[in-house]
C-alpha cells in the first residue's frame, strides 16, 4: 500500500510539474529580452479551451498545436503592445487576464456547458503506458525543454543577442541588433510555451476545461520565474518542487479520513503557501536584467 501511495503521489507531481515548467521556462526567455508578461494566467486559460476545440477538430496533436499557437498569438499581440508602441506591460499582463476569464466564460456557454466542459476521450493525447503507471508524453517535452532553452541562451548567437537586449537595449542597438523585433519574437515563443502548457492541462492531463483550470498556475509559474533567477534549469527545479506541493495537496485529500476532518480549501492551499514562503525567501537575492520592464526608446 506505501508502495501504491509514493507511485501515486510521484505520477501526480509529475503531471502538475508540466504546466508550470512550459510556462515558466517560455516566461524565462521573454524576461531575459526584457518584457515581463503577468498575463500567463490568461494564456493558461485561453490556450486550454483553443486547445480543447482544437482536438475537437482534428484530434489531440491538433489541439496542442491550436493551444500552442493562441499562445503565440497572444504573445505577439503583447510584444506589439509593449515592444512596439511603448504600452505597459503590467498593464498588457492584466488585460490579458480579465480578457481570458470572460472569452472562456462566454466560449464554455456557447458549447452548451457553462463553466464546465468535458473532453472526449477519443480526442484526448494518449499517455505512454509503462510498468509503474500511465503518463502524459508532454511529461518528456516539460524535462528536456529547459536543457534546450539553457543551450540556446547561453551558446547561441541569437540567445546571447536575446539576453544582450534584456540587459542593455542601448548597447544591443549600436551593435546592430533589432531590439524591437527581439522582443516581440522572445515574448511570442514565450508564450507559446504557455499556450501549450494550456492545451496540454486540458487535452491530455485533466481532460476537461473549466472557467478556473489555470488555478493560479500562471501566477505560481511567475514564482518559479523568480526562483529560478531566470535560469531554466532552476525553472525546471521550481516547477518540479510546486508541482510537488500541488500534488501533495491532491496525496493528502484522498487518504482515508482526511477529508472528512480537514476542509478540502485548507488542504488545496498547501501549493500557493508554498509559494509564497519560496519567494518571500529569495525575492531580493535575485537579479534580473537592468532593462526588465523598461520600454527601449530610440534617442
Amino acid at each position: 500500500m506505501n508502495w501504491a501511495y509514493f507511485w501515486s503521489l510521484f505520477s501526480i507531481s509529475l503531471h502538475a510539474m508540466v504546466p508550470i515548467t512550459l510556462t515558466a521556462v517560455g516566461e524565462v526567455i521573454g524576461e531575459s529580452a526584457g518584457l515581463f508578461n503577468i498575463g500567463l494566467e490568461g494564456i493558461l486559460l485561453l490556450s486550454a479551451f483553443t486547445g480543447t476545440l482544437g482536438a475537437r477538430a482534428g484530434g489531440p496533436i491538433f489541439g496542442l498545436l491550436a493551444g500552442l499557437v493562441s499562445g503565440f498569438g497572444i504573445g505577439l499581440v503583447f510584444g506589439l503592445i509593449c515592444a512596439y508602441w511603448k504600452g505597459s506591460q503590467m498593464i498588457a499582463g492584466v488585460g490579458i487576464n480579465l480578457f481570458a476569464l470572460g472569452f472562456v466564460a462566454f466560449g464554455l456557454q456557447v458549447l452548451g456547458s457553462p463553466g464546465f466542459y468535458t473532453v472526449p476521450r477519443a480526442v484526448q493525447l494518449p499517455p505512454i503506458r509503462t510498468a509503474v503507471g500511465a503518463f502524459s508524453p508532454l511529461i518528456l517535452v516539460a524535462l528536456l525543454l529547459p536543457f534546450f532553452v539553457h543551450w540556446f541562451l547561453n551558446h547561441t548567437r541569437m540567445g546571447l543577442q536575446v539576453k544582450a537586449v534584456g540587459e542593455n537595449p542601448e548597447a544591443a542597438d549600436v551593435a546592430g541588433i533589432p531590439v524591437e523585433l527581439t522582443q516581440l519574437l522572445a515574448t511570442a515563443v514565450g508564450a507559446a510555451f504557455a499556450g501549450l502548457a494550456g492545451a496540454y492541462m486540458s487535452v491530455s492531463w485533466l481532460g476537461s476545461v473549466t472557467k478556473e483550470i489555470s488555478a493560479g498556475r500562471g501566477f505560481i509559474a511567475l514564482a518559479t520565474v523568480v526562483f529560478s533567477g531566470l535560469r531554466p534549469l532552476l525553472a525546471l527545479a521550481g516547477g518540479l518542487i510546486f508541482g510537488f506541493f500541488e500534488s501533495l495537496a491532491t496525496w493528502i485529500q484522498s487518504l482515508p479520513g482526511v477529508k472528512e476532518a480537514v476542509p478540502w480549501q485548507f488542504i488545496a492551499m498547501i501549493p500557493y503557501l508554498a509559494t509564497l514562503f519560496v519567494v518571500a525567501g529569495i525575492i531580493g537575492r535575485v537579479r534580473f536584467p537592468k532593462a526588465l520592464g523598461v520600454p527601449y526608446r530610440r534617442e
